[in-house]
């Protein structure tokens, strides 16, 4: 009986309106508890180049812990949501939102990594009585300068495209140009996706399902923080910040925040310390 409360609920959505995309999520159900009062839930939000799929693990061991309903979304642009011309923390912020409602989700925990964390950190600072608690892992409410390996990645992804691959294997020998983690090559071609080749229909091609052009043209959007859409406004509900830094910067926009560093890790801090990190999340949405 215990397996059930681990199934997920899959859904992709089209695109709503011109304002927001309706986000592809995975679901992970909390454990039923008798007599116990049912909790907010979390939503977890991804960051550059990653997908609701990078959380699975953490997810699945969160829903056992925290006892609430787990949702991994796709943030637009990314995963198995819509694709949009427009990419910044305005729009991600209302997809978000409108998720919230379409799903009937009342003060949720929303929690991100990155770029997710600044998608995240402008829903709430947009829309503070909707939202319980805030996480942000590895980004502080701050605009910071893109490295410059973020554009790489999208040259090499656009050289795996224009040469048609047919095994990821060779899709990776590629992109070896361009990163030589091969944890990165890794975490990027969890993107590739088998296709039709518009030339030959009778032979399928791996492709990433990144709408490239659009993310390349974004990337000044990604390091940026939307200081200008949300007019000054402060979350004053409990917020965890892991890793990070700018502690002044963050208290300026969340007053009630805690700032935890887990040494020894570096931007994916989930990947690399993911217990450590789950029981601060664990923790963190568990305090009253």
């Amino acid at each position: 009986m215990q397996r059930q409360f681990f199934l997920l609920s899959r859904r992709t959505y089209a695109t709503s309106s011109a304002k927001a995309v309706r986000l592809a999520f995975d679901k992970y159900p909390a454990k039923v508890v008798a007599n116990q009062t049912t909790k907010s839930p979390l939503i977890i939000c991804h960051g550059l180049f990653g997908s609701k799929q990078n959380w699975a693990s953490l997810c699945r061991a969160a829903a056992q812990r925290i006892q609430r309903d787990i949702y991994a979304v796709d943030l637009r642009n990314h995963g198995d949501s819509p694709h949009d011309k427009r990419h910044d923390f305005g729009a991600m912020a209302q997809d978000l939102l409108v998720f919230m409602k379409e799903q009937q989700l009342e003060q949720p925990i929303l929690m991100g990594h990155s770029m997710g964390g600044k998608a995240v950190m402008t829903a709430a600072l947009e829309q503070p009585t909707l939202v319980s608690k805030v996480i942000s892992v590895d980004m502080p409410p701050v605009p910071l300068q893109l490295s410059r390996g973020f554009a790489t990645y999208i040259e090499g992804m656009q050289e795996v495209d224009r040469a048609k691959c047919t095994k990821q294997s060779q899709a990776d020998v590629i992109l070896q140009k361009y990163e030589s983690n091969p944890g990165i090559r890794m975490f990027l071609l969890t993107n590739l996706k088998r296709q039709v080749d518009p030339s030959n229909n009778n032979n399928n091609v791996l492709s990433f399902r990144l709408p490239l052009t659009i993310l390349a043209n974004a990337l000044s959007n990604v390091g940026a923080f939307p200081t200008d859409t949300i007019n000054g406004n402060t979350y004053d509900g409990p917020t965890l910040f892991i890793g990070g830094e700018k502690k002044a910067a963050i208290k300026s926009y969340f007053p009630h925040s805690q700032l935890e560093v887990v040494q020894g890790a570096g931007h994916w801090v989930h990947a690399e310390k993911p217990d450590q990190v789950l029981r601060l999340i664990t923790s963190f949405c568990q305090e009253n």
